[in-house]
C-alpha cells in the first residue's frame, strides 16, 4: 500500500503551522506549490518539503 502523497488545505495548514486563511491567501497569490482537483485544493508532499527547503533561511558564518 502506498503512502498518501496529497494533504488537504487542514492538513497543510497544520504541517506548516499557519491559518487556513494565509494558505488560502498564499495559493491565491501563488506563493506556494498546489495541485487543482476539481474544485479541490491540494498539496503534493514532494513539492511542499522542496518549497521549504528552497525558502529555508541559510545561517550567516562570520
Amino acid at each position: 500500500m502506498s503512502e498518501k502523497r496529497l494533504l488537504s488545505v487542514r492538513e497543510t495548514a497544520e504541517m506548516l503551522g499557519i491559518s487556513i486563511h494565509t494558505l488560502y491567501s498564499w495559493v491565491s497569490q501563488r506563493r506556494i506549490p498546489f495541485v487543482k482537483l476539481g474544485r479541490r485544493t491540494e498539496f503534493d508532499i514532494k513539492d511542499l518539503d522542496d518549497w521549504i527547503d528552497e525558502n529555508k533561511t541559510r545561517q550567516r558564518k562570520f
